[in-house]
């Protein structure tokens, strides 16, 4: 079997940050690591704007779940999975390096059936309610919201209620297997700040120096 790849999941609704921080942990690593960011929702833009190795009608389903602010479903894994597969294959990630998910899994299917690939050993969860979200949005605080059309207040409003019904639930499913960090987010704060506040709880953890496998 091959050896599962060790994660950093990145939980919070929309509007938190992940994004951003995720961007950063790629371009400066983690405690010595190389770390790959997996930014689920930018994948999706590329299939729906026309990403080759897919078909038009994936691409219209995909401008549908954008649309609307849905998760793809277990059903949809096949899609998913292949989308996470051309990722893996593009980075090709080595085994010390760390792999940053960012809006995948989303639900605990999703995570059930990544079993088998990843090993989420830490989850960053971004802290912050409706309000901060929507306050965040509008000044674009994270500087990674330009030319999106998935930010009307119905949408942030069905995501923010979405994340809390299926996707924060993942906490319970890997509170046992991962060590989970939280961090309150502001309207105000940045990228930076939340790196930094990573790396500080990472610390205070004992866990800073994530051996190399």
């Amino acid at each position: 079997m091959t050896r599962r790849l060790e994660s950093l999941l990145i939980l919070g609704p929309t509007g938190a940050g992940k994004s951003p921080l995720g961007s950063l942990l790629s371009r400066r690593g983690l405690a010595g690591r190389a770390c790959h960011h997996f930014d689920f929702g930018h994948e999706l833009r590329q299939v729906a704007n026309g990403a080759p190795g897919f078909s038009e009608a994936e691409r219209a389903f995909v401008r549908e779940v954008l649309f609307q602010g849905r998760l793809l479903e277990d059903k949809d894994w096949p899609l998913a999975a292949r989308i996470f597969e051309a990722f893996l294959v593009r980075v090709q990630p080595r085994p010390a390096d760390l792999l940053v998910l960012n809006g995948l899994p989303r639900h605990i299917g999703q995570a059930q059936a990544m079993e088998d690939l990843i090993e989420v050993k830490f989850i960053c969860l971004l802290e912050a309610n409706l309000e901060v979200v929507c306050r965040r949005l509008e000044s674009n605080v994270g500087g990674d919201r330009e030319g999106r059309d998935d930010d009307t207040q119905s949408l942030i409003f069905q995501k923010y209620k979405t994340y809390l019904a299926r996707t924060h639930p993942l906490l319970d499913y890997y509170r046992e297997r991962a060590k989970i960090l939280k961090i309150p987010v502001g309207a105000d704060t940045r990228p930076e700040e939340t790196y930094r506040a990573l790396l500080k709880l990472l610390a205070r953890e004992g866990v800073l120096e994530l051996a190399a496998p």
